[in-house]
């Protein structure tokens, strides 16, 4: 007698690990942290030494002219990320002026647009585990091989 084989399908679905709302809700939030972490970097090809026989091009006046301004190195010795701006501009607030923090828009007639999260397409489809978003069956398995549930939850 044969054994009747069973599906691997059937396993994988039973061992999938299905996220609720709130922890979908941080996971996005700790995705948005590590990038804006990853943004406020040194450009890691700043200092590269150019080959003697690479080809020089001329400089424009206007290029020549910005090198020469000594707040350059200031502004990069004191960068500051986006949250350290809107606590600055926290501080000089007045009712009177319009900016980041006053400025408002009333919300949207319409329905969200939503987006394939790989190729960034109208999508249709939510991912079951995560909730992603994705448009088609190949945008699904390259989000399952490279993207779900693979931030720290």
């Amino acid at each position: 007698m044969a054994d009747k084989r069973e599906s691997n399908r059937q396993k994988d679905a039973n061992q999938r690990k299905v996220l609720d709302e709130a922890a979908r809700k941080r996971r996005i939030m700790k995705q948005l942290e590590a990038l804006e972490a990853d943004n406020y970097h040194d450009d890691p090809h700043a200092n590269l030494v150019m080959h003697k026989n690479a080809p020089k091009f001329e400089e424009t006046l206007e290029h020549k002219k910005r090198k020469k301004l000594k707040t350059e190195p200031f502004k990069q010795r004191f960068r500051k990320n986006f949250t350290a701006l809107l606590e600055e501009e926290e501080q000089y607030f007045t009712k009177d002026k319009i900016n980041y923090i006053t400025a408002k828009v009333p919300p949207s007639k319409y329905p969200p647009r939503h987006f394939c999260a790989v190729c960034g397409f109208s999508s249709n489809y939510t991912c079951v585990q995560c909730g992603t978003r994705y448009c088609c069956i190949k945008c699904l398995q390259v989000h399952r091989d490279t993207r779900c549930l693979k931030w720290t939850v």
